[in-house]
């Protein structure tokens, strides 16, 4: 996960919807079951993916309370903790 990128899909969302997120990443997990896709590539819709999870996540965050940069701050280390076990 990058957080520029959660950041900048986080801004999107305030802009727009958090429904645009979701729809794109049902898109990009259905584009998964192409059978001829190539293992990079494979790795960098999975990439996609898990990035925007990651900014659904922070934005309901957000909306529950937290600031943007606790929310941010707080799912990158649960992130990294469960990376670390």
């Amino acid at each position: 996960m990058k957080l520029p990128v959660i950041k900048h899909l986080l801004e999107f969302i305030e802009q727009n919807d958090v429904d645009f997120v979701l729809e794109t990443i049902e898109t990009l997990e259905s584009l998964t079951e192409v059978s001829t896709l190539k293992d990079e590539e494979l790795d960098v819709i999975g990439e996609l993916i898990s990035n925007m999870y990651g900014a659904v996540e922070v934005d309901k965050l957000v909306k529950e309370g937290a600031s943007k940069k606790d929310a941010l701050n707080g799912f990158m280390k649960r992130v990294l903790g469960s990376i670390d076990k």
